[in-house]
């Protein structure tokens, strides 16, 4: 069992030290080193012990007057007031919901928005080509928008290929699940890979339900894509019966052939 340790603590500066001394080190009194026991130190615990080692940090009032940072409006209401009034330089917004319920529609109107104003957006797809992207923002009428269009899945690629120009106001990942890191191994979707990748990107939370519900911009455009597909999946229909009705007909016909 370790044994507690000994130390000399003068009473009138605090100077520590391990034997003891007529005269204080520290601030040259006389005869004002008092023995104190301390802590039994363990190797586990030198090595545990965080309260030690770091850097230390400003602490700052909650109401300190200081300036706010600035946000970029998005263009799209609900989203801005989803978001806290638009996007902050240096902060990451993770948008999540189920399959199919527009995030990259709403990512897309987005980039174009924000691009269209004059600012730098890059939009890197994992899980689609930069031709369906260019294809998707043809059909929403912002195929004019200057967005920046990459197909990508490497965070080191993407972050090399971003790390050489002016840095983008706005970069979106479509999406975090396809990423991969090579910092740490897995295939792209799992929990570690996902960890390692956001925190290389730097990914916050905002839940695009509440958007979706409350956007009108975004309701009017999953309508328009709603409409489209309809109709297409309506001719589908319309040809499938087309074909069954023929080959019932040969079927039938098919004896007095």
């Amino acid at each position: 069992m370790a044994k507690p340790q000994k130390s000399y603590v003068c009473q009138t500066c605090g100077t520590a030290s391990s034997k003891w001394a007529g005269q204080c080190g520290g601030c040259g009194e006389w005869n004002t080193l008092a023995e104190e026991m301390s802590a039994v130190v363990t190797p586990f615990r030198a090595r545990h012990d965080l309260q030690g080692g770091g850097q230390t940090m400003t602490l700052t009032s909650l109401n300190a007057d200081i300036p706010l940072p600035e946000r970029l409006p998005t263009g799209i209401a609900e989203l801005d007031r989803a978001i806290g009034g638009g996007i902050v330089a240096g902060s990451a917004v993770l948008m999540a919901g189920d399959p199919g319920i527009g995030k990259s529609t709403l990512l897309l109107q987005a980039a174009a928005a924000l691009a269209r104003a004059g600012n730098r957006v890059a939009y890197v797809s994992g899980e689609e080509s930069a031709d369906q992207v260019r294809l998707r923002a043809r059909r929403l009428g912002l195929g004019d928008a200057p967005v920046e269009l990459a197909a990508a899945s490497s965070v080191r690629d993407i972050l090399t290929t971003l790390g050489r120009g002016p840095t983008p106001a706005l970069l979106i990942i479509d999406s975090i699940q396809t990423m991969h890191s090579d910092v740490m191994e897995g295939a792209p979707g799992t929990v570690g890979q996902v960890r390692a990748s956001a925190q290389e990107l730097k990914i916050g939370f905002v839940n695009s339900e509440r958007v979706m519900r409350e956007s009108n911009l975004a309701k009017a455009a999953q309508a328009k894509l709603e409409a489209e597909f309809g109709k297409r999946e309506k001719e589908l229909r319309d040809a499938a019966a087309k074909l069954q009705s023929a080959g019932e007909k040969f079927e039938k016909d098919q004896p007095l052939l």
